[in-house]
């Protein structure tokens, strides 16, 4: 499943962090302008630590190459819990938007909240014995996404012509949750419109993801329908927009459809892909309604207000009815 390449706009966030107040203000411009044209940017110089982002891509890699036994050993009894190991065929995106769809060929690990959990509050996350050093790197990787959504609020903020601390309160717990995606080998043929991640909007607010460079990878979607590849630029994040983001900005902002594709059956070796995903979004309680500076007499709000949590958790329930044979 091949398609053209998509250059998405490359923003340097260092700029943004660094610079006097021209200079982040053309960078939230810059930020603002992919995500109303595309839905997608990506960051470079965005301070994540280069070890880090080795060291946790090497501590998932270790968890999925362990026996099926083991890993099902942290499943959670309700699938749509959103935390611990979702085993192959357990989910479909594609279902939120097209009723019955083939499963996904994926596995997951899954943290949420884990700033609740440090707390002794909500749920308890499922966190493996093995490989031995995963739960610390996946603690830096919590740590180093949170840091990282505050920078990228900032930068909305001001995309969005409001004042910088404008997600302040919404972000101060906000929604997390780490999902590390394994994309095995292929030895059989998928099933007729089976993806490795079906076609699909995130749900939250923005989605920061880590890929590698291995074939079969992200395609997004573009407003005529044409599908394009996402391919990896070094040392840096893709960001897109959410549903709830995109009803915040009242759809300036473009909450795109996009999958991961599968690799062609004509290669040979290994296609194996692993990425890295956030999912960030404003604590649950938040009622999400369009923003002031995005709504005017000649536009008014599109969406009726909805619950943050409520939103989401049914979109994750969608893509988990799956049948219980599967």
């Amino acid at each position: 499943m091949t398609a053209a390449a998509l250059a998405v706009p490359v923003v340097d966030l260092g700029a943004f962090a660094a610079g006097d107040a021209a200079r982040r203000e053309d960078v939230a411009r810059a930020f603002g302008r992919a995500l109303e044209e595309a839905g997608f940017v990506t960051i470079v110089q965005h301070g994540v630590p280069a070890d880090l982002v080795r060291a946790t891509y090497a501590g998932a890699r270790g968890f999925f190459a362990l026996p099926e036994p083991e890993k099902r050993r942290y499943t959670p009894p309700e699938r749509t819990k959103g935390r611990g190991y979702l085993p192959l065929r357990i989910e479909s995106v594609a279902a939120t938007l097209a009723g019955r769809t083939p499963p996904d060929l994926c596995e997951a690990l899954v943290f949420a909240s884990l700033q609740r959990e440090r707390a002794g509050l909500g749920l308890p996350n499922y966190w493996p014995d093995q490989p031995a050093d995963l739960g610390r790197n996946v603690q830096a990787w919590y740590d180093a996404m949170f840091g990282l959504t505050q920078q990228l609020m900032r930068l909305s903020a001001l995309a969005l012509d409001l004042p910088e601390d404008f997600f302040s309160g919404f972000y101060r717990e906000p929604s997390l949750t780490l999902r590390f995606v394994n994309y095995p080998d292929q030895e059989e043929p998928p099933e007729p419109g089976q993806l490795r991640y079906g076609a699909h909007h995130d749900y939250g607010g923005l989605t920061v993801l880590r890929q590698d460079e291995a074939p079969g990878g992200l395609q997004i979607c573009d407003r005529e329908g044409r599908w394009h590849d996402v391919p990896p630029h070094p040392d840096s994040f893709v960001i897109n927009v959410g549903d709830l983001m995109a009803r915040w900005t009242n759809g300036r902002w473009r909450s795109t459809l996009h999958r991961v594709v599968n690799p062609s059956r004509e290669l040979t070796g290994s296609t194996q892909r692993l990425s890295m995903v956030a999912f960030t979004g404003p604590n649950g309680a938040s009622e999400i309604a369009a923003l002031p500076s995005c709504t005017s007499a000649d536009n008014p709000a599109r969406y009726e207000p909805v619950n943050a949590s409520a939103y989401v958790q049914a979109k994750l329930a969608a893509s988990h009815d799956l049948p219980a044979t599967r």
